[in-house]
């Protein structure tokens, strides 16, 4: 008799994993590479970049696996995906390459300084001091409204985006943005800080 073939959910992979089955992670990283790969693609554009990252993904998860510190809550693709989120954060951080993007719906014109065109030497250098001055603001605020500025104002992300990334809602990610908002005002306005160039 011919034995059907039953899909084992992540859980449970999650778990056989756990007691020793290596083929169990094969079967996760097949069911979500494409996933992953794409969403870290999204985030960072270079696929040689993107390719490592997602294989430093799975290679933390297994580690965390093997030391015990998943919590299992059935949602192994969300939790992976955390993992890739945070090491492409770290990433823009170790290089220091944190780009520009407009900001269409003028939440902050910090973002958004028509100066940064100009390319003479005296401009470009006031264009680093500021630009400087802007991660340093971001730095100084907590670590869930600084991501929040970090997702949106550099990788792009929609609010929508951000709040599936960060496990909340889209309501608490918008009120993250906005408290992120009002404690760079105060960072600026305490430091005296000038953002024009």
């Amino acid at each position: 008799m011919m034995k059907s073939r039953i899909v084992v959910s992540d859980q449970q992979l999650v778990k056989d994993f756990i007691a020793g089955e290596a083929k169990a992670m094969d079967e996760l990283i097949n069911r979500h590479s494409q996933k992953l790969y794409n969403y870290i693609r999204n985030l960072v554009k270079d696929p040689v970049l993107a390719e490592d990252i997602f294989q430093d993904s799975f290679i933390k998860a297994i580690h965390s696996l093997k030391q015990g510190s998943y919590h299992d809550d059935g949602k192994f693709i969300a939790w992976i995906m955390r993992i890739a989120h945070n090491l492409v954060i770290d990433h823009f951080r170790r290089e220091k390459k944190y780009r520009e993007v407009s900001n269409e719906n003028g939440e902050i014109d910090l973002f958004n300084n028509p100066a940064f065109s100009d390319d003479t030497i005296e401009m470009e250098l006031s264009k680093l001091q500021v630009t400087k001055d802007l991660k340093n603001i971001i730095q100084a605020l907590p670590q869930e409204q600084r991501d929040i500025v970090i997702m949106r104002h550099y990788f792009d992300m929609s609010f929508k985006e951000i709040a599936e990334q960060t496990d909340v809602s889209i309501n608490t990610a918008l009120g993250r943005m906005r408290y992120a908002l009002i404690n760079m005002r105060k960072i600026i306005e305490s430091n005296k800080i000038s953002l024009t160039v």
